[in-house]
């Protein structure tokens, strides 16, 4: 998962992006990269670490120009500790182009050997970024056909994007000496949006994984992308979109919503905040089914991103709502940590119990979701070293039995606590007296509810039907392979077209 900006402007950049990125970082704290054009180069500097340590003055001063894109990034199974892929990436040929990514394609490789044998272009990187950047750059130097390029030639490049690659992609790109060039895949997995700003010197443009980097530096949401469209913003701030993809619907995954985004953020036409207060709706429904209420004598939340579902639940049945836990921001997200003893540690570090709060209470846990269940058990266990009498747990997700394969980083069904286990099995796991799931039909609906026109969702990682199509188990052993670990027996997820 990671988060990308796009700004061209009438005047520099680099302050813009900086700010848009500090406003993403949520969406990625293991690098940073910034690219910029003026006077016919590209500029770009990129390191490991949080936006506001890889950037200082002498970095921002080599950045000058009016166009420029940023990427904040978090490394997913298999990837390198090498800077070399952190983004932006460069090619220089055909025309040369600077590129930031956010998602993962599934046929990476099958990509890369035909760039190699086919394409005459070679990959420097194990980036699947890479990946698709010199698959874009080959297929406008055949739009092209030898010459310039138009609007036609970019956005026939993007459709010969979307016919070769697979999986989910948000993009955005410069052109050096046309423009910049932003698309996202057929279905929509991945979340990008358009802004603008009116100034003295005509329209400005942003375009930005979540609509918060857009409001939070002045710019106004226009809209999101769709699905398989393509924007092209040319050096003179003219802005044209064409729909480049054959068959598009949005399919936009369901984590954005459970998860990963923030919650002032507007994607696709859903508000986040709204949608987790529907999702504790819903879960409180399921709870007072599973639970006897009466024995519940507070509602806590995992802070921060359950808070909505958390109040919301506490409201609908009637009960009292408390802060418990005090969370230590400057920890990073547990799940997306390598290395389960890692995880473990900086769970004590990142949250601490207030024990007046515990001390003889029947306490309702409710966290966004049950990934590995290293974070779930180490809360319960603190509940409990606080003094509360009993722990029960409710999550705003359903239960993570599959692998994602679009870019979050959980690859292995081996890792997943709910892999092989009903609820009662993972709440004995996690050390709670008892454990509810949303149902993924209410999860959908809390999302849904905002905006009818969303069909359907990228559920694959609570229901194994992977959208693409293109997922079997040879895939996903692969991807076991690449962490030394193996999937479990009789748990494979199908893809969309087996079902």
């Amino acid at each position: 998962m990671c988060g990308i900006v796009g700004v061209a402007a009438s005047g520099p950049v680099n302050q813009l992006i900086y700010d848009s990125l500090l406003l993403l970082q949520h969406r990625g704290q293991d690098a940073a990269g910034i690219a910029t054009s003026h006077d016919q180069f590209f500029n770009m500097y990129k390191a490991h670490g949080l936006v506001r340590d890889v950037f200082r003055t002498r970095n921002m001063r080599s950045l000058p120009g009016n166009s420029g894109l940023g990427q904040v990034r978090y490394p997913t199974a298999g990837s390198s500790d090498s800077v070399d892929e952190a983004q932006p990436f460069y090619v220089n040929a055909p025309f040369g182009i600077t590129f930031v990514h956010n998602g993962n394609l599934t046929n990476w490789r099958e990509l890369r050997e035909a760039l190699f044998k086919v394409d005459r272009r070679h990959i420097n990187t194990n980036s699947d970024s890479e990946v698709l950047l010199n698959v874009f750059a080959n297929e406008l130097q055949l739009a092209a056909n030898g010459g310039s390029l138009d609007e036609d030639a970019i956005f026939a490049a993007v459709s010969s994007v979307h016919r070769r690659a697979r999986g989910a992609y948000a993009v955005i790109a410069q052109i050096a000496n046309y423009g910049m060039v932003a698309f996202r895949d057929p279905f929509g997995i991945r979340p990008l949006c358009l802004g603008s700003i009116s100034t003295s010197s005509g329209t400005e443009w942003m375009l930005a994984s979540e609509s918060v980097a857009l409001t939070g530096c002045g710019f106004t949401l226009v809209r999101d992308v769709e699905p398989g469209e393509a924007i092209f913003i040319d050096l003179d701030g003219n802005m044209v979109s064409r729909q480049c993809a054959d068959n598009p619907a949005l399919t936009p995954c369901v984590f954005e919503y459970v998860y990963f985004a923030r919650p002032d953020t507007l994607m696709d036409g859903v508000s986040i905040y709204d949608a987790r207060l529907n999702m504790g709706e819903y879960l409180g429904d399921n709870v007072a089914k599973a639970l006897r209420l009466g024995e519940i004598d507070v509602v806590m939340p995992i802070p921060d991103s359950s808070r909505p579902s958390a109040m919301q639940l506490a409201a609908r049945l009637d009960l009292s709502y408390r802060e418990g836990f005090i969370k230590n921001r400057y920890i990073g997200r547990t799940f997306i940590m390598p290395g389960q003893a890692v995880r473990k540690k900086s769970v004590r570090q990142k949250l601490s119990a207030i024990d007046m709060e515990f001390r003889g209470k029947n306490v309702l846990l409710v966290d966004d979701s049950i990934v590995r269940g290293t974070t779930s058990r180490e809360i319960v266990d603190m509940a409990r070293a606080a003094g509360a009498n009993k722990v029960y747990f409710a999550s705003a997700a359903p239960a993570v039995r599959f692998p994602n394969v679009y870019g979050i980083d959980m690859p292995t069904q081996s890792e997943l606590i709910a892999t092989g286990r009903d609820t009662e099995q993972v709440a004995r796991e996690i050390g709670a007296d008892g454990l509810v799931y949303q149902e993924l039909s209410d999860l959908e609906q809390s999302i849904r509810d905002l905006n009818p026109k969303i069909k359907s969702f990228e559920s694959s990682c609570f229901n194994g039907r992977y959208v693409t199509g293109d997922i079997d188990e040879a895939y996903l052993e692969r991807l076991s392979l690449t962490r030394g670990l193996r999937p479990a027996a009789g748990e494979m997820a199908t893809s969309s077209a087996e079902q």
